[in-house]
């Protein structure tokens, strides 16, 4: 992993200025209508690495920018143009063109035993403070990596200024796992494929010979869960990223679907149909045991569990149409929102067919795919159901996938019939709505935790 292996090369800049509490903060709770503006230099660069420097201030730069929070001050309105990393800035040139922030940073390279990495260093500055805001109680970061990985070294300065400057958890050193399309609707190709979180970097895992749906990253970034229809026989398999094995789950006699990981990454839920009904199982990876999760005569299915393994919502139509409802992982009573205990709790009410829940991990919101009107929504709502918004409005969006912090949510969009479906992306005020580029149609998309 990037970060073990180089643990030794990370190390943060020295503290060179008197450092007090910073004043500009980004207050993204119920969104931001003016979003703040920083100024990002292209980092200062030995020879010969001008070209690596711009790019990775590009990274920065746009990944600030996606989140709809955050303005880049065009290098047309600098006025001071002298800056370094290991100097002060002149505050008064950055107030006058309206800059709150200014990051200031620089790349070279070294070789360490023969093998050479990249180094990049990064300061942050409040300009109307006068004051070096500290990243990660340092006064500045430096992050190194081996060349082939300098996106990930601008992710990662790009989450160290989005949660110093909001609080936030970071996300952008991420990547999202989906499925890629191709071909005519009636003979459509459907491969595994995985991206960075900006769109960057594809990669296909599978052939497209069998159709794949649904996949599921595992917590330790290693592994992805999905279903495919190897052999005509629709099962779910675990992919290994890293060799780029696959296994069938577990021996089903009949068809498995809808597969997520469990919060700690030993186990699998996934629905079993047999006879036109289906139920949730959990398939312990270790033991190999499977354990029967729901058994009722209703449709049971798009298990998700809380961070803390507790709990787990999931889609039914015991009530009469698609609704969500939580059970405890262990199968005991639990008492429901809506008074009385039971061993599953209905918590959507609304108009409309409920379905793709999620479970965030911050544990107090579920995302979900709505159907109402003639129209479909990506939505959240309490884990008591309260509080239900819904975020999107289209022909088709269906779903829905959390980012590492629980801020933003990833789907899939299809704009109008006959339309092959792109990918977006949405925060939790719905006032971001932005489409992620994939050079393909795209489904399906599962975002993993952070990066090692």
């Amino acid at each position: 992993m990037l970060k073990r292996t180089l643990a030794a090369l990370m190390t943060g800049l020295a503290l060179l200025f008197p450092v007090a509490h910073a004043q500009v903060t980004v207050n993204i709770a119920e969104g931001v209508l003016k979003p703040t503006p920083v100024a990002i230099p292209t980092f200062e660069a030995n020879a010969g690495n001008e070209q690596l420097a711009a790019d990775i201030t590009k990274v920065i730069q746009d990944d600030l920018v996606s989140t709809g929070l955050f303005t880049v001050t065009p290098e047309s309105a600098y006025i001071q143009r002298d800056l370094s990393i290991d100097s002060q800035p002149r505050f008064a040139d950055w107030k006058i063109i309206q800059t709150d922030a200014l990051v200031v940073g620089d790349v070279d390279t070294v070789t360490v035993e023969g093998v050479e990495f990249i180094r990049a260093s990064v300061r942050l500055w409040d300009v109307y403070g006068e004051e070096v805001m500290r990243l990660e109680g340092q006064a500045g970061r430096r992050f190194t990596a081996k060349p082939e990985d300098w996106r990930r070294i601008a992710h990662k300065i790009a989450d160290t200024i989005y949660t110093r400057l909001t609080g936030e958890d970071p996300y952008f050193d991420s990547r999202i796992v989906y499925i890629a399309e191709t071909g005519p609707k009636d003979a459509r190709v459907k491969r595994l494929a995985i991206m960075d979180s900006d769109g960057a970097n594809v990669k296909y895992l599978t052939s497209g010979t069998f159709t794949v749906l649904t996949p599921r990253f595992s917590p330790s970034n290693q592994q992805i869960t999905y279903m495919s229809f190897e052999n005509n026989r629709p099962r779910v398999y675990l992919f290994d990223i890293q060799n780029g094995r696959q296994e069938v789950l577990g021996n089903f006699e009949n068809m498995t679907f809808a597969p997520r990981f469990s919060r700690d990454g030993e186990s699998v839920l996934l629905t079993q149909a047999n006879s036109g009904n289906s139920d949730i199982y959990i398939r312990d990876l270790v033991t190999q045991r499977t354990r029967r999760l729901t058994d009722h005569p209703a449709i049971d299915t798009s298990p998700s569990m809380s961070p803390d393994g507790s709990q787990i919502v999931f889609n039914s139509d015991r009530g009469g149409s698609p609704q969500l409802y939580i059970m405890n992982t262990d199968g005991s009573p639990l008492t429901c929102p809506s008074g009385g205990r039971d061993t599953a709790c209905r918590i959507t009410f609304g108009s409309g067919r409920y379905s793709t829940p999620v479970w965030s991990p911050r544990g107090d919101l579920i995302a979900f795919t709505k159907q109402t009107r003639g129209k479909f929504h990506i939505g959240v709502i309490g884990i008591d159901g309260e509080g239900e918004r819904l975020l999107t409005e289209s022909y088709l969006d269906e779903g829905p996938e959390w980012s590492p912090n629980g801020r933003v949510i990833t789907f899939f969009r299809e704009r109008a019939p006959g339309a092959g479906p792109q990918l977006w992306s949405v925060d939790l005020t719905g006032r971001n709505l932005r489409q992620i580029p994939t050079p393909t149609d795209a489904s399906d998309p599962a975002w993993s935790p952070l990066l090692n």
